[in-house]
Order: structure tokens, then sequence, then C-alpha cells
């Protein structure tokens, strides 16, 4: 599937998306400038959030919208979380626009129709289902019948919630679909990371897949490149000094750009599926073992242990010929440290 000029999948490099989420601090200018830091990052897209605090929740402080349980938004109630938190709408075309001359994809994730809506007269070239809205299943229906790639985070899903998402789309007839791995705690421990999931989630689902990532840190994104992720995203903000709800687990430009570094060096490891070896390598093949003559002989000799050895260089015969000439007889006179050739054996 392609998502604006880029192809997702098989053998092409990791579509990384920055996230910017709250990580404007509630300033437009703070949204561009990190926009146009990211393309700094080699980052390849700019993902958006499109909802307001009523389109999420409503305004109440009684116990069931207070946030606990030890997250970095204790205290809160969920309406003023996500009203420090929101990108204004009149924002984006702004935003939109400044990504594009950056060369940037820019998308994002709408919370309910009407932020589909309003999306849908911008342009997107794909839309992403955070991991808390997976069970929204009207809403993923919605997007999906857009037509366009939908990419969905898994992070609060168990297998049933994924499979219904996944259906959902495909009754709709799109099958334009990425999985996300992700683990939907603010930080992510390491240890319920199981990214082990994400090839789990390609042979069970058939989509392509990739990793949404809140561990402090690169290394998780790069581990999961090894394991076949086609797509990472992660929170990027200009400078932690800038504070905000994700700041916390947030690269800044210069971890971010360390991340894409790796991550793109790890491609380079992985490569492809070969046996094959490149020309440098196959000069190389010079300092591998081959067959020499390590005594004086003449013709009529017996090639013996003693007068033929497999050591390097590798300017000799192949060393699998070495038990087939032990007790023939050289054909001609050779001078010690000569490469044996076949040619110098009798009847051979």
């Amino acid at each position: 599937m392609k998502i604006g000029n880029r192809t997702i999948g098989e053998n092409n490099p990791c579509f990384i998306i920055a996230e910017l989420s709250a990580n404007h601090n509630g300033q437009l200018e703070v949204a561009i400038e990190t926009i146009r830091a990211a393309k700094r990052t080699g980052a390849d897209a700019i993902k958006l959030q499109t909802y307001t605090p009523d389109t999420l929740t409503i305004n109440c402080n009684n116990e069931h919208f207070k946030i606990g349980g030890g997250t970095l938004w204790d205290g809160k109630t969920l309406y003023e979380l996500y009203g420090e938190a929101y990108t204004p709408w009149e924002w984006h075309k702004k935003l939109f626009e400044v990504a594009a001359e950056e060369g940037l994809i820019c998308f994002s994730s709408p919370f309910d129709n009407s932020a589909v809506d309003f999306l849908e007269e911008l342009n997107v070239p794909a839309y992403k289902i955070a991991s808390f809205e997976i069970q929204d299943i009207p809403l993923i229906e919605y997007v999906a019948s857009k037509g366009k790639p939908i990419i969905i985070s898994t992070g609060i899903a168990e297998e049933a919630d994924i499979k219904l998402a996944v259906d959902t789309c495909r009754k709709v007839g799109n099958n334009d679909i990425i999985l996300l791995k992700c683990t939907s705690a603010y930080p992510a421990p390491l240890e319920l990371a199981n990214l082990n999931t994400i090839p789990d989630l390609r042979m069970r689902f058939d989509v392509e897949v990739g990793f949404s990532d809140h561990t402090y840190g690169s290394l998780a994104p790069i581990v999961a490149t090894t394991l076949g992720a086609k797509v990472i995203e992660k929170h990027f903000i200009l400078d932690k000094s800038i504070g905000g709800p994700d700041a916390d687990f947030s690269l800044d430009v210069a971890e971010f750009t360390e991340m894409v570094n790796k991550v793109r060096d790890t491609e380079k490891l992985l490569g492809n599926v070969s046996y094959e070896i490149s020309e440098k390598v196959k000069n190389n093949k010079k300092f591998a073992r081959s067959l020499f003559v390590v005594q004086n002989v003449k013709s009529g000799d017996i090639i013996s242990k003693n007068n033929v050895r497999s050591i390097r260089p590798g300017y000799g015969v192949h060393p699998k010929y070495f038990n087939d000439i032990l007790g023939k007889k050289f054909n001609v006179n050779v001078n010690r440290g000569e490469p044996l050739s076949l040619t110098m054996v009798e009847n051979f």
C-alpha cells in the first residue's frame, strides 16, 4: 500500500512517524517548528491528533472522570487533560501546509466522525486509530469507508478486539490495514513490550505491521525493526523543557535523529535473504584455505600429507580434493610454496 509517496511493506524502508501529540504546549509556532525539526531528524511523516475535549469526554469531575492509578496525569480530570493536550482545529490547515513544504507526509488520528469529515477536507493520505479507540467500531467503520490506508494501534486490545477491528475494515472493502504493536502505558516498561507479537500480528491477521512506542529511548524501535516492523511511531518534541503531558516519554531532536539513524542502520544490517557474496568478499577469498605444495617434489613422487597441506592463502585448488589426490603421483616438479593445481596430479 502507499501512504502519500511512500510504499509501505515488503522490501521498502521502515515508515517513521513523528507523533506531535501535545508537544506544542498550546503554541502554533512551536508546532510549526516541531514539524520543521521532524524533517531534519529524517522522519517520513508527522502525525497530529484531531479532537477537542468535548469530542472525547464531558466536563465532569466525579470519580469516573478523574485520572489515577500511577499515571503521569494523576489528579486531573479527563476534560482537563484533553484541554491541555489537543491541537486546535484551526491550526490544522497551516500545519499540513508546513509539512508539505518540508516534504513530510502529514496525517492524523481522528477521535470522532466530525474529525474524519474535517480531515477529509484536508485530503489526508491515511488515518490512524489510537489505541483507546480500537473498541470504537462505528468510528473504525466510518474511517475505513473513506478508502484510505488505516493504521490501528493495538495497545489496549485483546486478540478478539483486533480481529473485530480488522474485520470491520474489510467489511467495507478496505484492506489497506497496518496494525501497530503498542503498550498503552505512559511510559511503557520494557518488560511489557512483548515485541515478538509483531511477526505474529502479520501472520495472524495478514496485514502490514509496525510499532507504536511509548518506552524511553530508541532501543525498542530498533528491536521492532529486526522483527519486521514496517512502521515506527514515536512521540517527538522540539525540546523537553517545553513540558506538557507527553514530554516525559517523547524523544527530542537529537534523540529522534539517533533513533532514525539506528533504524536505517538496522535495515542495512538486515538486508535480504541472500547466499551470494559481494565482490569485496570474493576478493577476500584469497585469504581462505587451499591446497599448497609444502615440500619440494619431483615428477613421480607420491602425494602425501607431508608434501601437500590445506593452508592459507587461497590460490590453490579447493581443499575438498585433498582425500581424492592422496596416494596419487605428481606429474611435474613443484617447488615448496606453490599452489597445487589438479593439472599437477597424474591421471586426475
